[in-house]
C-alpha cells in the first residue's frame, strides 16, 4: 500500500497522495463515496492505475 502513497509536506500541504502524482488520497475516496466507479476514476485521472485507487482505499481503511 505505502508503496503507491505518499506523504510529503511539499506536496499538498502533506496530505496523503497517490505516488508520483499530486491526487490526494482523500479526493479518490471521496469520489468513489460519491458513486464513481473505479473506472471512472481512470478516465478521470489516466497517470493512475487501478492499483492506485485500491492502495487509497487501503489506506483510508487503515485510518479507520
Amino acid at each position: 500500500m505505502h508503496e503507491r502513497i505518499s506523504i510529503d509536506p511539499k506536496v499538498c500541504h502533506g496530505q496523503a497522495c497517490i505516488k508520483g502524482t499530486r491526487i490526494p488520497v482523500h479526493q479518490i475516496v471521496a469520489m468513489l463515496a460519491h458513486g464513481d466507479t473505479i473506472d471512472d476514476l481512470l478516465k478521470a485521472y489516466p497517470s493512475i492505475e487501478r492499483k492506485d485507487v485500491l492502495a487509497c482505499l487501503e489506506y483510508a481503511a487503515a485510518l479507520a
